[in-house]
């Protein structure tokens, strides 16, 4: 009996086979540019087929998640300077996007559970915010009927960063519909995987036409979108135009994957929950349970290390390492770019979040792919609890 590797964990699920043919007819016609077929453009039937599959009545596929959450913000007409309430556990890519707005960022502290300490948001929820982006980080859904409440009350406009959370679903809702915007990535580590990509959806007929002629719908192009003629009509030659375009070979990657989505969903819920209940187990091991309104979606698992000093962090991960499974701590890799502290593009500087850095000092981050076997996962369990074993036994071995 052949002994199981140690899996790459950073490899992406293989293209479905059905986009080879739309691919080669692409590459035969030249056919690259999204508002060059008169109907029916490959990006216009994965907006299509998105929105139809989410439940929104519009989408707009574009370059990047941040060229979505960029497009959001504009499209809601911000003044200049507007101040932008965001969790202080995201990627840079989400206060970068508001910098490119010409808004401010305005950090909420996040708890060990990864989510938004609600208390600190509300206090951070005054009258000078402008807009709301909640970033469902690696998957973790902060408390959204709390959170839609008070902006509700505040007559707050919520856009969803979803880049991690697509499939799932907040007391019966698809997360990226419950806000005004929601904005989701097809970057290589998504489970909806083109490379590069984005999108955004909405149920907003003035938000969707904005957003649509910004991306780069220039002259009459907004013409080759569904509908809104009106709307369209009413903000032609008003707006700047971005050019943020999603390109057709993009989406004919992308569109054969929507039929894979419920399949990657469940088997990356079931490998993670397989992987947790196995971590839950070790004392120094620790990965917080879904709030009780989630069914997440994950690829990835964070989990939190218990009771360790710095220098017991660095002989887990070197352990780990040794092992096969590389594992980053978001507060303790160089230069991480999910450490609010090295955001230091941002206006006044980052203000001081010590429950969030707390955090980031101790939780960890594993890719952790829909398509691993669990003999596969078994192989990272042992090596993560064996280099969490090693870490503190050979501390106390010598009677630290």
């Amino acid at each position: 009996m052949s002994q199981v590797q140690t899996p790459n964990t950073y490899d992406a699920e293989p293209i479905p086979e059905a986009a080879r043919a739309e691919i080669d007819r692409l590459l035969s016609s030249g056919d690259l540019f999204r508002y060059t077929a008169t109907a029916d453009a490959p990006v216009t039937l994965l907006e299509r087929e998105f929105a139809e599959a989410m439940g929104s009545r519009y989408a707009l596929a574009v370059s990047s998640c941040s060229a979505a959450l960029f497009l959001s913000l504009k499209a809601l007409d911000l003044p200049r300077g507007a101040r932008v309430l965001i969790p202080a556990f995201t990627f840079a890519a989400v206060p970068s996007a508001i910098v490119h707005a010409d808004c401010q960022p305005v950090l909420v502290e996040c708890g060990a559970n990864y989510r938004i300490v609600l208390e600190d948001f509300e206090a951070k929820l005054t009258d000078d915010i402008g807009a709301i982006i909640i970033s469902h980080m690696r998957g973790h859904t902060s408390d959204m009927d709390a959170i839609m409440a008070l902006a509700d009350a505040r007559g707050v406009p919520v856009i969803e960063d979803a880049a991690h959370s697509l499939g799932t679903v907040w007391s019966g809702r698809k997360i990226g519909t419950i806000g005004r915007i929601g904005c989701f990535s097809f970057q290589s580590y998504k489970l909806l995987n083109s490379g590069e990509g984005g999108i955004l959806i909405t149920d907003d007929a003035d938000l969707i036409a904005r957003a649509v002629i910004m991306s780069g719908a220039y002259e009459h192009n907004w013409k080759k979108h569904d509908g809104l003629q009106a709307a369209f009509e009413r903000w032609q030659n008003r707006l700047p135009l971005y050019n943020m375009r999603l390109q057709n070979l993009s989406a004919a990657v992308i569109r054969p994957q929507l039929g894979e989505l419920a399949r990657r969903v469940r088997d990356g819920r079931a490998n993670h929950d397989y992987v947790a209940e196995r971590l839950n187990r070790s004392s120094w091991l620790d990965v917080p349970p879904p709030l009780a309104q989630e069914l997440r979606a994950p690829d990835s698992i964070q989990f939190n290390l218990v009771g360790m000093s710095d220098d017991e962090v660095r002989v887990f991960l070197a352990a780990a390492e040794a092992a096969g499974v590389k594992v980053s701590v978001f507060g303790m890799s160089t230069d991480n770019a999910r450490a609010f502290w090295n955001w230091q593009f941002i206006e006044g500087g980052v203000q001081e979040l010590p429950a969030t850095r707390a955090m980031l000092m101790r939780a960890c981050d594993l890719r952790l792919p829909a398509r691993l076997t669990q003999p596969e996962l078994d192989v990272i369990v042992e090596a993560l609890i064996g280099a969490a074993s090693a870490a503190m036994e050979e501390d106390r071995a010598y009677g630290t």
